[in-house]
């Protein structure tokens, strides 16, 4: 399976806290999906770590699209959802507009999260 894109993302765990934790803020709501939500409860630096694998996604997705008109519009995030196993390892779902035009492709993620930062790494494969 050849690989067709890679992205990587690092996110400040305390300006991604201060973010979700304004008043009046839906950004949480607009990004995560239900259960991600209920996964990382209180935990910024889970959602963190969720939001960079997000981006990851995103940027392994345009990096496998260079010199091409991208397939859908951004701000698909609810859409990109990371999940984890039995054991607690990650993976992505994807849903809707985002599976449509990654048909066939293999989503490899890890997530790390550390002190300050938290940051995820995406691999696109093709069947």
């Amino acid at each position: 399976m050849p690989v067709i894109g890679i992205g990587m993302d690092i996110v400040s765990v305390p300006e991604f806290s201060e973010q979700l934790t304004r008043p009046g803020s839906v950004f949480a709501a607009r990004v995560f999906t239900p259960a991600e939500s209920a996964y990382c409860g209180s935990d910024s630096s889970r959602f963190a770590a969720r939001w960079a694998a997000k981006e990851a996604v995103l940027k392994a997705w345009s990096s496998s699209r260079f010199g091409q008109a991208p397939e859908a519009p951004e701000q698909l995030y609810q859409e990109i959802e990371v999940v984890k196993d039995a054991w607690g390892r990650p993976a992505v779902e994807l849903h809707g507009r985002v599976a449509e035009c990654l048909e066939g492709v293999r989503v490899h993620v890890t997530l790390t999260h550390d002190g300050p930062m938290a940051g995820a790494m995406v691999v696109l494969e093709r069947d």
